[in-house]
């Protein structure tokens, strides 16, 4: 087993070990009923879920969800608070969020704001769940005018991570998952890029042993960052808070939004993620090398690196609603080197562009 600590206004632990999901009864305290939301194809794991907290002696109320990101919508968010509702929840329940990022958000975010906030437990079943949206305390849903612009901070009681879970994660999935490792690694720890480097193949096994030590870095990473900033609040200068996990989500946000959320996130985040260390060598002085890493660990485990979507112009729109943005300020996460970032405020828009075309690869 491992475990890392969130030291934030509500402590908790992730729980990384085979066979993790038979905790949940440990979790119960005085809930009478449980709510476990899910997606369709997680109903076996789910009833499992189910009959745990119903030996423990516990209601257990199944609460199924659209796939993916059309699950977090204000729609299904009234459709939860209805099923709560009418379930009979009070203070005292709680809810379980099973599934990817986009049911863990939900369901944090459906806890926190039932009765002005009861206690979850997230139970993520996606590397990229495992490793960022299901563990540092955000919840939210999405406007078709961008993604996560409601939302709660709100912590879970635990986090529930069995990597017997992952395995027959589609591949595609596991590659939206390293975009989040990698991402970690170039922020803040070197030693995962060197893991993937030698040998992208194993990394992207859901059954060996190097993708659950990623795992468990890139849980320790964010442990770190969250513990020191949960509310994204002491960006100063070159000191940068929990805004660093943002690390290529400016421009990978834009893509999610202009193309209606059908690609999945980590695919954006990698686009994103070169678009940034572009941007990061024209106007914090990243070494070149540096950037051609980006391009060739995201390639190696399957990640596009070159974008031919949307116009500029449309996406230069999109980010301006960011929620890093303030005002009418544009910030972007860059990196000056490999675990030293830094903010870039209202950069120049010849700049933007610049980068933004070395990614479409029509940079002269």
């Amino acid at each position: 087993m491992t475990t890392a600590h969130f030291a934030t206004d509500h402590p908790y632990e992730v729980i990384i070990e085979r066979g993790a999901l038979a905790r949940l009864p440990e979790q119960l305290g005085d809930a009478a009923r449980v709510a476990i939301f899910h997606p369709r194809v997680l109903t076996k794991t789910a009833a499992r879920a189910a009959d745990l907290v119903r030996a423990a002696g516990a209601q257990p109320v199944l609460v199924e969800l659209p796939e993916g990101e059309s699950a977090k919508t204000p729609e299904v968010l009234a459709a939860c608070w209805g099923t709560l509702a009418r379930a009979g929840f009070t203070r005292t329940d709680l809810v379980v969020g099973l599934g990817g990022g986009a049911s863990t958000d939900l369901a944090g975010f459906v806890a926190a704001t039932w009765l002005r906030g009861v206690r979850w437990v997230s139970v993520p079943t996606t590397v990229l769940a495992m490793v960022d949206a299901g563990i540092g305390g955000k919840t939210g849903a999405d406007l078709p005018e961008g993604k996560n612009l409601i939302g709660a901070f709100w912590e879970p009681s635990v986090v529930l991570e069995d990597p017997d879970l992952l395995v027959g994660l589609p591949m595609a999935e596991v590659r939206s998952g390293l975009a989040e490792v990698i991402k970690h690694g170039f922020i803040r720890d070197s030693a995962t890029l060197d893991l993937i480097e030698e040998n992208p193949a194993d990394a992207a096994d859901t059954g060996g042993t190097r993708l659950h030590e990623l795992i468990a870095r890139s849980v320790q990473v964010k442990a770190a960052v969250v513990s020191a900033d949960l509310r994204e609040s002491t960006s100063v200068g070159d000191r940068v808070g929990r805004e660093q996990l943002n690390y290529g989500h400016t421009l990978g946000h834009a893509i999610e939004a202009s193309e209606h959320f059908t690609r999945r996130h980590g695919e954006c985040v990698a686009l994103g993620m070169v678009f940034a260390a572009e941007l990061s060598e024209r106007l914090l002085g990243l070494d070149p090398a540096v950037v051609g890493r980006h391009r060739r660990l995201l390639a190696a485990v399957g990640l596009a690196t070159s974008y031919h979507g949307a116009p500029w112009q449309e996406l230069r729109e999109l980010m301006a609603r960011d929620k890093k943005t303030r005002g009418t300020t544009l910030r972007f996460v860059g990196l000056r080197r490999p675990g030293q970032v830094a903010m870039i405020v209202d950069p120049p828009e010849d700049a933007l562009a610049d980068a933004f075309a070395a990614l479409r690869g029509t940079h002269s």
